[in-house]
């Protein structure tokens, strides 16, 4: 284990791949305010840049000052990835795009039952991906059914596949039936022993069970799938992958998967 690098994760794994690819591109690291946010995109215009990520709290607030959403940001409401066509800036969502490649490696979406656990904004764009990917059925866990419901009712309504909301009291017993259990909760970061709020005994063999969190990537349900027999998927492929797809949407060029995920590692210092 190496000591981890100071700044920014994703400008670590863009500037490799860059120069992987032999490209003179730089990816800047910019905070803006959000009372700044119109005069960023205004200078994004007016200084030529091809695009850039957005994290919060500009997700929501940039999608006024777009001039298309991808299908994707629409059902969301949440742009994480602006792309230049010509004059016009086009906002689009990785989040579930790289959790649904991530997902590929191990199981393909369609036809899968996903027990879903939280329902914030990473939830939510992996619930809308998953949907548009053909899965067959997601039950969205969660705490609170103020949050909780309106996904549910999003994914079942706009998305087209059947969800329901299951208010969580206590631990959690995955049904024999799911095919993949998804945390996707900020439970577990910074926190290897952090404890998910699910029935450990209702883990088993053949279930595939992913965890959005990338630091630390072992997390303590990770650990507790694989004593089970599960397949596990740690969150560095998410944002890999994510990475690998702003990277094809800016330049047109494939990006080297394997120099990100090594730029990644290399961040984190594991």
């Amino acid at each position: 284990m190496g000591q981890p690098v100071a700044g920014n994760p994703t400008q670590y794994m863009m500037e490799k791949a860059f120069a992987k690819a032999g490209l003179d591109w730089r990816y800047l690291t910019l905070e803006v305010a959000p009372e700044g946010l119109e005069d960023a995109i205004r200078g994004m215009r007016a200084m030529g840049f091809k695009g850039g990520n957005f994290t919060i709290p500009h997700k929501v607030a940039v999608i006024p000052l777009l001039d298309e959403l991808s299908e994707a940001a629409r059902l969301m409401g949440a742009v994480n990835c602006v792309n230049r066509v010509d004059d016009r800036l086009i906002g689009e969502n990785t989040d579930g795009k790289g959790f649904v490649e991530s997902l590929r490696g191990v199981a393909e979406p369609e036809g899968k039952k996903v027990v879903l656990l939280g329902a914030g904004g990473a939830a939510r764009a992996i619930g809308v991906e998953l949907g548009l990917s053909g899965a067959a059925d997601i039950t969205v866990v969660n705490r609170s059914a103020e949050r909780g419901e309106p996904l549910a009712r999003l994914l079942s309504d706009e998305v087209k596949v059947a969800s329901r909301l299951v208010v969580l009291e206590g631990d959690y017993a995955i049904p024999e039936d799911t095919d993949v259990l998804i945390n996707a909760t900020s439970i577990g970061l910074g926190d290897a022993a952090a404890r998910v709020p699910i029935d450990v005994n209702s883990l088993r063999e053949g279930l595939v069970v992913a965890d959005v969190i990338f630091n630390p990537p072992q997390t303590r349900l990770l650990r507790d799938a694989q004593e089970h027999g599960c397949t596990t998927l740690d969150g560095l492929g998410m944002l890999v992958n994510q990475a690998v797809i702003g990277f094809k949407i800016w330049t047109n060029v494939d990006a080297d998967a394997g120099v990100m995920r090594e730029a990644l590692e290399e961040f984190l210092g594991i």
